[in-house]
């Protein structure tokens, strides 16, 4: 059993803080405007008025928000996680942020003798729900090491990898590249095979017995075959994994021109006012152009 302070429950943190709770852990959470989900108060967790209040009741302290800002300002403002901090205490962001900024929110709560893992997740809301995330960790070994019994209850692929800082979030930029160019792929597909005449729900079944079968394919074509756009993982946040890719990418002198074409197709989405939509949602950009619908 630990101590946990868990700050940010959204659509991935509420189901994710469930698990942990339901594993017997004690959890710490801070009071919203939006009420606490019953079933964690019911379950014994603690309302607190602040991140500083939260860090200075719990050992382990783990953060689940949209942004690299959003963790900045968990972190290090006022009344934040680093007020709260004491020698010993473990932080780990859960958040999908900038691999550049991590190093350097780890490298300050290091200097408050406490550790610090970047740990962000691959997998969704069901994933989140079933406890099936893919997690991806950066950070020292003896911190992983704390953190895994946790990590068990949350997820099902679950990959340190590397000892230093960043690594993690470095690891889930890649994620997303590959799976928003997948989303293209399908994308482009499903349609070539509907304006061509094909029945694409036919196209996709025939596909997923042979070498183009994916879980893009099984899950997204599946989507964009019913039309069912709601998130899921939005665009908008889609978005700002790709533009940790671009940016990144031009830190370190890489080109990446089909990650800047799906994230234009990401932007033609957003013009239409789907930056809440599902990441699947991504044909409609291409249907658009087409003047045809898939389905």
């Amino acid at each position: 059993m630990a101590k946990i302070g868990f700050i940010g429950l959204g659509i991935m943190g509420y189901p994710m803080a469930q698990h942990l709770q339901k594993g017997g852990n004690d959890l710490f959470v801070v009071k919203r405007s939006k009420a606490t989900p019953a079933d964690l108060l019911d379950g014994g967790a603690v309302e607190c008025a602040t991140a500083k209040d939260v860090t200075t009741q719990a050992d382990i302290i783990i953060i689940m928000v949209p942004d690299t800002p959003d963790v900045e300002a968990v972190l290090f403002g006022a009344d934040g996680v680093a007020e709260g901090l004491s020698a010993g205490k473990l932080v780990i962001d859960m958040s999908s942020i900038s691999p550049t900024s991590t190093k350097t929110f780890a490298a300050k709560i290091n200097d408050l003798d406490c550790l610090y893992l970047d740990a962000p997740v691959s997998g969704g809301q069901v994933g989140a729900q079933n406890a099936a995330l893919t997690i991806m960790i950066g950070g020292p070994q003896a911190a992983f090491d704390t953190a895994k019994p946790l990590f068990d209850l949350m997820g099902k692929n679950i990959t340190l990898v590397g000892t230093d800082n960043g690594t993690g979030q470095t690891c889930k930029v890649a994620n997303q590249i590959i799976v928003a160019l997948n989303i293209e792929a399908v994308a482009e597909a499903l349609l070539f095979a509907s304006k061509a005449g094909a029945d694409p729900a036919k196209v996709r079944e025939a596909l997923m017995g042979g070498f183009a079968a994916s879980k893009i394919l099984e899950v997204h074509g599946e989507r964009m075959i019913k039309r069912t756009f709601d998130p899921g993982f939005r665009i908008e946040l889609h978005q700002k994994d790709l533009n940790l890719a671009l940016q990144s990418a031009r830190e370190i002198g890489v080109s990446l021109p089909n990650t800047a074409t799906a994230q234009e197709l990401f932007s033609a989405c957003k013009a239409q006012g789907g930056a809440g939509w599902d990441h699947s949602a991504m044909v409609r950009a291409l249907e658009k152009l087409a003047d045809h619908e898939i389905a």
